[in-house]
């Protein structure tokens, strides 16, 4: 994908990435999870000669699209849509949460399924619904790139004891869904946890913990369940 304009940029205190995902030949470009920093990230894109058309939100804790949860506030999305609105695309289960979060409006958001594709310029983004971080939990595929948000970290994966986690759910995702993507996948996730900031899935495998829990009874004893 050599029109692909892809930039990863680690921002906040607990180490989020936030993506800038777009097309060099028409400018355009999304911006994932952009929770932290928000000035700064639009002046990046400023100096990058490229044009914000939307925001996509893989769930809904304020780390990842601002707002308030158990007093906890984090800028996001109000401070994004009263500088540069835009839609924001979010997992149809997902939608009610990041509502109550975020204080957007249902106006605001376009609401996404399992499979759904949007052309960013002449790039797809397909959204990949991923539950058990939370109900509305979703990864975007891009080329050979899976952008993961908390699902799943080059070590270790998303927590299941915050609010919407369900530990069984995120077994059959992590074994159903991610686990059965190329190899060559190239693993872009939510937070800088790992030794490296991306990591190719099929050595993924080999190393992370979490996709080699042999059985869902192993792996709820593995989440004090």
């Amino acid at each position: 994908m050599d029109d692909l304009y892809f930039r990863q940029i680690q921002a906040g205190p607990m180490e989020n990435f936030v993506y800038a995902i777009g097309s060099k030949t028409t400018r355009e470009c999304v911006l994932v999870d952009p929770a932290w920093a928000v000035s700064e990230l639009l002046q990046q894109l400023d100096e990058d000669d490229m044009t914000l058309t939307g925001a996509l939100i893989t769930h809904y804790h304020p780390d990842h699209c601002g707002g308030t949860m158990m007093g906890f506030t984090v800028e996001g999305l109000p401070k994004l849509m009263e500088l540069r609105p835009v839609p924001v695309y979010v997992n149809e289960h997902e939608a009610d949460g990041l509502i109550q979060v975020t204080g957007l409006s249902k106006s605001d958001l376009r609401i996404q399924g399992s499979g759904d594709t949007i052309d960013v310029g002449d790039i797809p983004i397909t959204f990949l619904h991923t539950p058990g971080h939370t109900p509305g939990s979703q990864c975007f595929q891009v080329g050979n790139r899976l952008v993961s948000g908390d699902m799943l970290f080059i070590q270790g994966c998303g927590r299941v004891d915050l609010p919407g986690g369900d530990p069984e759910v995120m077994y059959h995702t992590l074994t159903q869904k991610l686990a059965t993507l190329p190899d060559d996948t190239i693993l872009c996730p939510g937070h800088h946890y790992g030794p490296t900031a991306t990591g190719v899935l099929g050595e993924i495998r080999e190393t992370n913990h979490y996709l080699k829990v042999p059985s869902l009874a192993d792996w709820m004893r593995l989440m004090g369940q």
